[in-house]
């Protein structure tokens, strides 16, 4: 798990993955939009081979990346398990702001 959220970390490595998501993409198409050396994108796509988040196979010069959403999933069911405290103390909280404080001074 350590290793997806490291990979998620950074801002590149997200955008790489959304755009996996659509589909297949080489390294080079990977690195374009952000006008990053092709060694650049490679080191980012090895973080997120190491976090299982993408396969990369080569075919002669190429590199061909494909998203892997398994270790996505294993960290959404982790993050979905701490929303419900989250959402507990939230609503608490705006019950707190719902209070009308002059209600309390009015019965005393």
């Amino acid at each position: 798990m350590d290793v997806v959220f490291h990979a998620l970390a950074h801002e590149v490595r997200r955008e790489m993955l959304r755009r996996l998501a659509l589909g297949d993409l080489t390294v080079g198409e990977l690195a374009a939009p952000v006008s990053m050396s092709f060694e650049a994108a490679s080191k980012h796509v090895k973080v997120l081979e190491r976090a299982g988040l993408v396969h990369r196979t080569i075919v002669g010069r190429r590199h061909v990346c494909r998203l892997n959403p398994s270790p996505l999933a294993a960290a959404s069911a982790w993050l979905r398990f701490y929303e419900r405290f989250w959402d507990e103390r939230l609503d608490a909280l705006d019950d707190l702001f719902q209070t009308d404080p002059t209600a309390e001074k009015e019965s005393l």
